[in-house]
């Protein structure tokens, strides 16, 4: 048993997405989340800008006395986890495999798109893991570096996000039967996404998938919380506004919450 917290980063407020699925898989963990929303979205970043600002995350987390780390956030994942893995003596968990797994699992077609921020999609990881994976599959990526800033200023159920969708996923629409949604922001977009596309096609959310990566773990570690000791309070950090933050957050997991402002 490991009462200690498991850590969550993300570039903003997407990965209250993959949060969201811990409390309902394995509601007895304990959650340490920072966003670092002042300098979000990191999608259109440079490599090195990013892989900068994701070790600050890590690093704040590490303070935090984290037992696992996880990479709410599909470009960091993209750009730095193989580095912080390998740099750092507890599991380091990223979305970008299990999404590709999912994605597998799910297609019928072997046609399978992802969506994801600049950065996700020019680095091409989803598709190598994939065809690593599965090398038959017919991998079709969207750059949508609109989706993580409507997000990211709570306008994910607006008219403009519709239309910003709309537009957007057009060239992707009856080319595939499952899309990965590569960003953790993008399930708070979901219900327009899953509209615009069409009820046939299956939508993978990474973030989700990766909680079953992450139960493994704790099991295989011997980490789990014990079941005997009370939770304490799970503990959120932004970058940016505290009160725009908890506003996406309180709505997205249906409870109220604690959020500081941290300045990294």
């Amino acid at each position: 048993m490991d009462n200690r917290p498991i850590g969550f980063l993300d570039s903003g407020v997407g990965g209250l997405t993959v949060v969201r699925e811990l409390m309902r898989q394995l509601p007895h963990e304990e959650i340490v989340y920072i966003g670092d929303s002042a300098r979000a979205p990191y999608g259109p970043r440079p490599a090195e800008q990013i892989r900068e600002y994701t070790w600050e995350l890590v690093n704040f987390l590490l303070t935090k006395n984290v037992k696992m780390i996880v990479f709410a956030c599909n470009t960091a994942t993209a750009v730095a986890w193989e580095e912080v893995k390998e740099a750092l003596d507890i599991p380091v968990i990223g979305v970008i495999l299990p999404g590709s797994s999912a994605a597998i699992k799910s297609t019928t077609s072997g046609k399978i798109g992802v969506i994801g921020t600049p950065m996700t999609i020019k680095s091409d990881i989803y598709r190598e893991k994939i065809n690593q994976l599965s090398p038959q599959m017919t991998v079709t990526s969207l750059s949508c570096p609109k989706f993580a800033p409507i997000v990211e200023s709570n306008e994910a159920n607006s008219s403009l996000a519709k239309k910003v969708v709309y537009e957007t996923l057009a060239p992707l629409v009856g080319k595939v039967d499952t899309l990965i949604l590569g960003c953790t922001h993008y399930p708070l977009l979901r219900p327009i996404i899953q509209n615009v596309m069409g009820d046939q096609v299956k939508l993978i959310d990474s973030g989700a998938e990766c909680i079953r990566d992450i139960s493994v773990l704790l099991n295989y570690f011997q980490l789990n919380h014990s079941r005997e000791v009370a939770l304490e309070k799970h503990r959120f950090f932004t970058t940016a506004s505290v009160a725009s933050f908890r506003e996406i957050a309180e709505n997205w997991l249906g409870q109220t919450i604690h959020v500081e402002h941290v300045d990294l």
